[in-house]
């Protein structure tokens, strides 16, 4: 039978190139030997009653494991659903109880907390730890090595992730096995990835960026990955000495760029080093260069289009862009009015199409018509412009979504928990230029008896992961609106966009 994901991801490369290396122990993990893991896994699900678009939620830490999981998962016909690991109970219940996974896997420490949320959406909690261990290992250990892959087609579905909008609750984006495999493959082309590449990996794998983009383009190619559980600074400079590429967020870049040990002869030997999720300011992008002679490759990419851009690998990497469309991909920048494609360096509402874009929104079909035209277009809420020789800046978005330190972050969502404050009258959350995140979540609040920042972080704590919640509140009289009663986020994020520049406006109250 064939699983069109994984037996294109999988068979090539079972013979003995290595898929992690886990430093600093210096253990290898071999490509056969994680393929045995996928299929003792993959058992295990069918055993259990796992059927064709069955979904597995899951909210662990970063391990090979995971991966392992994640590929078992299409392996034996589901989907995998990753949760990041920040989100409180509260925030997992919308999740599971939304997409009713067949199937939820935490770590054992967050499982007596979460073991009713997974019954109330009727799902069965499972455990994985960081290292491996777990009721899932425990009980795979016990399988076949072997597993014959559930018969699979390209438009069927292999994951949902989900992403915030500027309305109503987060949706589920629907990829199939083509929307990750061809994309995965695009990218190993143009990035020019080859088995003797070793990715430093310190994204997390909950987010399309860590899972879809670097791990699935490693795998493609038969390369390595140097899998660290999460981004510092001393750990990447310990092992980038025996990497060949990485992949990170402007955050990191920016943080490295800090450590006077980031120099010029610590990557001399480095091919590659990518940037997405959030916008890389021209300065790091100037300054890193002068710094250690490479110039950072920046692309574009959304949840539910994986990557859409990419600067070139050979060619002119320009500050502030994002690239051209990678090949089979197509972008379109139209006139937001009447949706008329615009001249070159005109600004208008970015659209894109190809075998990258999702299948839609899970349960959604409304909203899913919505967002895309009569002509198969998905309309991306992001505003840009293209230049004649076809490189795409992204200049804002049309919708109200933060990305901060290269997370979505959906405003309605955080504002609904402060509007519910005692001495809150109503509130906006937006996003502003932030030196180290990207964009930063400043909260504006309306009311005589608004609380203060303590009596904020301890009533937000336990509703919003901590990468949601404002780094500054400000409070204010009346919030702006227009003739027609609607909050003008715009005139906010103009009247607070220095606010996280040293000697600009001071808040009322700061969560750091």
């Amino acid at each position: 039978m064939s699983n069109y994901l994984t037996e294109k991801l999988l068979s090539p490369h079972e013979k003995s190139n290595k898929i992690f290396l886990e430093l600093p122990n210096n253990i290898d993990i071999q490509y056969h030997e994680f393929n045995r893991q996928v299929n003792r896994i993959a058992n295990y699900l069918q055993q259990i009653g796992l059927k064709p678009d069955d979904r597995i939620a899951v909210q662990t830490g970063k391990s090979w494991q995971t991966i392992a999981l994640y590929l078992a998962t299409v392996k034996a016909g589901g989907a995998f659903l990753p949760l990041n690991t920040a989100y409180t109970p509260h925030e997992v219940s919308y999740f599971l109880d939304n997409a009713r996974p067949r199937l939820f896997v935490c770590d054992e420490g967050h499982a007596e907390g979460l073991q009713v949320v997974a019954k109330n959406a009727g799902s069965d909690l499972v455990t994985l730890n960081n290292d491996g261990s777990g009721e899932i290992a425990n009980a795979a250990s016990a399988q076949s090595d072997t597993f014959e892959a559930i018969d699979r087609s390209a438009d069927s579905l292999a994951a949902i992730l989900y992403t915030s909008g500027t309305t109503g609750r987060s949706k589920g984006a629907m990829l199939t096995h083509e929307n990750l495999w061809s994309n995965a493959q695009v990218l190993a082309d143009v990035w020019q990835f080859t088995s003797k590449d070793t990715l430093l990996h310190a994204l997390p794998i909950f987010h399309t960026h860590g899972l879809f983009v670097a791990t699935n383009v490693c795998l493609v190619a038969g390369a390595s990955m140097i899998f660290q559980s999460s981004f510092s600074v001393e750990n990447v400079i310990r092992d980038i000495k025996k990497a060949t590429t990485m992949m990170g967020v402007p955050t990191f870049y920016t943080r490295l760029l800090d450590s006077s040990d980031f120099d010029r002869d610590l990557v001399k030997h480095m091919r590659l080093f990518v940037s997405g999720s959030a916008p890389l300011l021209s300065e790091t992008h100037i300054q890193f260069e002068e710094r250690t002679g490479h110039k950072i490759l920046e692309r574009y990419g959304m949840t539910e289009t994986n990557m859409n851009t990419s600067n070139p690998y050979n060619g002119d990497r320009r500050a502030g862009t994002v690239g051209h469309a990678l090949p089979g991909t197509t972008i379109r920048v139209v006139s937001a009015d009447n949706g008329e494609e615009l001249n070159s360096d005109e600004v208008g509402s970015i659209e894109v199409k190809g075998a990258n874009v999702f299948k839609g929104y899970w349960e959604m079909p409304e909203k899913t018509a919505e967002e895309f035209t009569e002509d198969g277009f998905f309309i991306t809420g992001d505003l840009g412009l293209l230049s004649k020789d076809g490189y795409l800046t992204i200049v804002g978005r049309g919708k109200d979504l933060i990305i901060s330190g290269g997370y979505n972050i959906y405003p309605k969502e955080i504002e609904m928990v402060l509007d519910e404050l005692d001495g809150v009258k109503e509130s906006a959350v937006i996003g502003v230029p932030h030196p180290d995140f990207g964009e930063g979540v400043v909260a504006i609040l309306v009311g005589d008896q608004a609380p203060s920042e303590n009596q904020v972080q301890q009533m937000i704590s336990n509703r919003i992961a901590r990468f949601k919640q404002p780094k500054k509140i400000f409070v204010v009289k009346e919030l702006p609106r227009n003739t027609m009663g609607k909050v003008q986020k715009n005139l906010l994020r103009e009247q607070f966009e220095h606010c996280f520049s040293p000697g600009r406006v001071q808040a009322t109250s700061t969560i750091t």
